[in-house]
């Protein structure tokens, strides 16, 4: 694991701040009443992977609000680059409407994505990946995602120069779910460490790593440099309800963790340094996306040499006005809050 000292010294050279790597999807999102989960047996603010068959009805059975280019890292990524980041992207997608409309998106947000993406590396007879983010009167968000192109990304799709050329590779949780990708996080890691980069995961969600938590310790105790998670997904990975020794575990395993409270805030912490972040209040309409801009903040503040306070203010002014609106992309510049 690198232990380099934040983001001002640890990436001379480079031309990327940031390099997401995640599932390329898009977003499909929808209110619904919460009787509408219960009748078809989801677990409220969950998500769960369905079949193509099970997308398909979903789709045809809501009232869709928007549609939009989505995936966990993908939204970090977009925060991010309003905010000022130069950023890289790599996810699967297919070579359809769908996949070159996440193309676009990302590309018209300022964010490098490889054109093999969509042509030699997209997926063979599997469509771009869609999540239906169904939204409850009182925020909540719960999602059924089906993968389709996600799960055909391995080890040879993460391409070493790019890793090489930015100074935080973020990995996304979500995307342990698919075959080979641990060995590609795996790779990623081994390449970010060996061009002396840092290598950021978010755990994603607290049922994702129920799945696969041996990897998922063993990803982060031995790879990971700054770990994002909330306090369920902490606590899962360690095993415990107490939200404190997960809180040291992680400390342990890391150069520092960066843990969300919801309405508490957050916490930062780093061996013999623990720093509390007070959230940012605003009207909650959507927490689609609230975790995803945290890190984005964080990670914009990380890489242009902030410190560990105004890194985690940055988080919760991304977080603040992601979750003032539907969607997980910014409707603002964000950039002001960097104060440049």
């Amino acid at each position: 694991m690198n232990a380099m000292d934040g983001g001002a010294g640890a990436g001379a050279g480079c031309r990327f701040d940031l390099l997401g790597i995640g599932n390329a999807i898009i977003d499909v999102l929808a209110p619904v009443d919460p009787s509408f989960l219960l009748d078809h047996d989801m677990v409220p603010g969950s998500m769960t992977l369905i079949d193509a068959a099970r997308a398909e009805t979903l789709y045809n059975l809501i009232h869709r609000e928007r549609e939009m280019g989505g995936g966990s890292a993908a939204n970090t990524c977009v925060v991010a680059a309003n905010m000022g980041a130069r950023v890289a992207y790599l996810g699967k997608v297919a070579d359809d409407a769908p996949g070159r409309a996440f193309a676009a998106d990302l590309q018209g947000s300022g964010i490098f994505f490889p054109s093999s993406f969509l042509t030699g590396r997209a997926a063979d007879g599997q469509p771009t990946a869609r999540c239906l983010v169904l939204v409850t009167p009182d925020g909540q968000r719960t999602m059924n995602t089906y993968l389709g192109a996600c799960v055909s990304f391995g080890p040879e799709d993460v391409l070493a120069d790019l890793v090489a050329s930015a100074r935080v590779t973020y990995l996304e949780g979500y995307l342990f779910d698919p075959p080979h990708a641990q060995e590609a996080f795996r790779r990623a890691a081994s390449l970010a460490h060996e061009a002396g980069r840092q290598v950021a995961l978010s755990l994603s969600d607290p049922f994702c790593v129920a799945r696969h938590r041996a990897a998922f310790r063993d990803l982060v105790h031995g790879h990971i440099d700054i770990l994002f998670a909330n306090e369920e997904e902490v606590c899962s990975l360690y095993q415990t309800e107490d939200f404190e020794a997960a809180m040291e575990h992680a400390a342990a395993d890391t150069h520092f963790a960066v843990l969300t409270r919801s309405g508490q805030g957050s916490v930062i912490i780093r061996a013999g340094e623990r720093i509390d972040v007070a959230p940012v209040a605003t009207q909650v309409v959507d927490t689609t996306g609230a975790g995803d801009a945290y890190a984005a903040g964080f990670l914009a503040g990380w890489t242009s040499g902030r410190s560990l306070a105004e890194c985690g203010r940055l988080g919760s002014v991304a977080a603040s006005e992601i979750i003032s609106h539907y969607g997980a992309r910014p409707l603002v510049n964000l950039r002001q809050d960097m104060e440049l």
